[in-house]
This record gives C-alpha cells, sequence and structure tokens, in this order.
C-alpha cells in the first residue's frame, strides 16, 4: 500500500484560508457578508468593497467581531480605474492578494416589452462589465506575480434556466457571466489560477426581498420556484458557504471553469 499523503492524515488542512487575502466587491450584500464572515473567521485577511460606506461600516464590526481582520474600500468596480484602485489599495494595505470574491450584482425585474433598454445595460454592467474589470484588475497582477490565485463569481440558476418573471436582464447577465467563468479558466489555468462560480436558486438578500412581500409577481415567483425545490425551501446565505470555503482553499486547487449549483435541488430534474 502507498504511503498516506500528509493532507490525507490532515484532511482539514485542505480548507485552511488562514492569512490569505481576499478582496470581496459587493462585499454588504448577502453572499459577500457570509464571505467574508466566513474567511475572516478562519483567519483570512479581508478587503470589503461596496458603494454604501455605513453598509460597509456594519460589515466590518461583525468581522471583527469575529476575529477577522479586514479594511473597506467605498467604490465599485464602474471601470477599469475604479478596479485597479481597488486592486491597488488591497496591496498597500496587506502587500498582496491571493483571492478575488465577486459577490457584486444587481437585478432589476421588468419584461422585455415594458423595460426600458438603460435598465436592462445597468444590470449587464453590474453583474459582467464590474466582474471583467476585476478579472482583468487582479488577473494581471496575479500573472505578472506568479501568484496561483483564486477567483470566485457570483452566479445563478438562472444563468442555466429562463424566468417568466421579468428577468431578461438577469437572466442573461448571468448566462454571460459563467461563460466568463469558463473562458477565464481556460485562459489562466496554465498559471495555475482558478475561476469557479456559485450558482444557488433564490436565497433571502436584498435582491431577493420583493419575493418575500405581497407583490404579486414576487408571490407567484417564489411559489413557483418553491414547487420545483425537491429540499422544500428557498436558500440563506450560510447554505453557499460550505462551497464559497471550497472554491477559495487548496481543497479545490484542481477544480477550474466550474458554475457550482447549490440550489436544494432545483437543476436536478
Amino acid at each position: 500500500m502507498s504511503e498516506i499523503t500528509p493532507t490525507l492524515r490532515d484532511p482539514l488542512s485542505m480548507f485552511q484560508v488562514k492569512d490569505k487575502v481576499a478582496i470581496i466587491t459587493g462585499a454588504s450584500g448577502a453572499f459577500g457578508r457570509a464571505c467574508a464572515l466566513t474567511l475572516g473567521s478562519l483567519g483570512a485577511k479581508l478587503v470589503l468593497v461596496s458603494g454604501s460606506e455605513a453598509e460597509l461600516a456594519a460589515v466590518l464590526a461583525e468581522v471583527k467581531d469575529v476575529g477577522g481582520d479586514a479594511v473597506t474600500i467605498k467604490r465599485r468596480p464602474n471601470s477599469l480605474e475604479d478596479a485597479e484602485a481597488i486592486r491597488d489599495f488591497a496591496l498597500e494595505t496587506y502587500g498582496r492578494i491571493d483571492q478575488l470574491v465577486i459577490a457584486s450584482g444587481y437585478n432589476k425585474a421588468g419584461f422585455i416589452q415594458d423595460m426600458d433598454y438603460e435598465d436592462w445595460q445597468a444590470v449587464m454592467d453590474a453583474n459582467v462589465r464590474g466582474a471583467w474589470f476585476m478579472a482583468k484588475a487582479v488577473g494581471s497582477y496575479w500573472i505578472e506575480n506568479a501568484i496561483k490565485g483564486k477567483m470566485l463569481m457570483m452566479s445563478s440558476v438562472r444563468g442555466r434556466h429562463g424566468n417568466v418573471s421579468g428577468y431578461t436582464a438577469y437572466c442573461t447577465s448571468k448566462g454571460g457571466s459563467d461563460a466568463l467563468t469558463r473562458v477565464l479558466a481556460t485562459e489562466w489555468g496554465q498559471y495555475g489560477i482558478t475561476v469557479n462560480s456559485i450558482a444557488p436558486t433564490v436565497f433571502r438578500s436584498k435582491l431577493t426581498a420583493w419575493m418575500w412581500s405581497d407583490d404579486p409577481v414576487g408571490q407567484a415567483t417564489r411559489k413557483r420556484s418553491l414547487a420545483r425545490i425537491p429540499l422544500g425551501r428557498l436558500g440563506e446565505a450560510e447554505d453557499l458557504m460550505g462551497m464559497a470555503l471550497y472554491l477559495l482553499s487548496p481543497a479545490s486547487d484542481f477544480c477550474t471553469g466550474q458554475i457550482m449549483y447549490v440550489d436544494g435541488g432545483f437543476t436536478a430534474g
């Protein structure tokens, strides 16, 4: 029998993120906040990014409360200049970047016949263009410095499935970010950089709050989603953290270009 490898003797070491430096865009959202608390509690060093100073301060306080080391920057990756400023701030603060979590996102539901082009473009810009800017800024740094970084994006089952609730912008944007995941994985594999996405079904967040309201379209969407989730419930941000930790730790070093569906079985049938 062959010798037992060190990682199999200590399998939890494969999920070690202590002292890794992570940029988290959209850190004030449900997924970004959960990633910040998870990574911070495990000893990672965090650069929390959002357009809301008050919400950033609240997340920073929570990260500090679990013993995390973090700084904040109020900025959105609306341009390459913004993305490079976020990158440079991280480097000035911690000296390196190991992980990039694209948790920022936006949706404005509307049927195509009623939707203004500007609203459609705003969703595309937030969900695809911003991710591309961050990938370019941080990925260039990784390649130049021979760093085997890990990039994680927030996708959705809506990148694979349509929705009759006016999701022409959102579904299109998530299909685009899924394609970006795959192409960056193929381009960057030679550098040892991994790129993956988590694709949940509906989970509780500011973007989905309308589904818990009395809005008729929201109620119909929630009912329709529940009807095809075998586990019989909608998601919580905590449900996504096991996969997030896997994709940001050495355990996933041979996993890249994947859209990981954490959806209660939504895409199984």
